[in-house]
């Protein structure tokens, strides 16, 4: 067995890590877009404004999968799936603000912002898949 089947496996089981996992990235994002990006934006391109946007969205996306985490017991796969859309919204934004700023953007804010939707992209394949055999299990 693969080490990414047994990755897969094992949140399958326990799912609610999801929501710390996504918890964390969320919180880690705002803190890159607000503290590095931000201050030293002449080296990426995006408009302070926007990195400002970007972070507090960030920001509250850590505050709703941390509460999940937290406070969902039972039902969690609205709140998932909940997560995993706002996850694929962001990563739409980010994909137009790419598409917006292409001018201004230098080559490491490109990368840096394909990196990070690549990231995110796996996130929610990993919550799909959690949501898709935890489904296939309740039947």
């Amino acid at each position: 067995m693969t080490l990414m089947r047994k990755m897969f496996d094992r949140l399958t089981f326990n799912p609610k890590i999801l929501f710390l996992i996504d918890g964390f990235g969320a919180l880690l994002t705002a803190l890159i877009l607000f503290s590095i990006l931000r201050p030293f934006n002449r080296y990426f391109g995006m408009p302070k404004s926007v990195l400002t946007i970007l972070s507090i969205i960030a920001l509250a996306f850590c505050l709703y999968s941390m509460s999940c985490f937290y406070l969902v017991k039972e039902k969690w796969k609205s709140f998932l799936k909940a997560v995993s859309t706002g996850n694929l919204i962001y990563c739409c934004i980010t994909i137009g603000l790419i598409v917006y700023y292409y001018d201004q953007l230098t080559v490491l804010g490109i990368v840096y912002f394909l990196l990070e939707i690549a990231v995110i992209c796996g996130l929610v394949f990993l919550e799909l898949y959690t949501l898709t055999i935890s489904d296939r299990s309740d039947r």
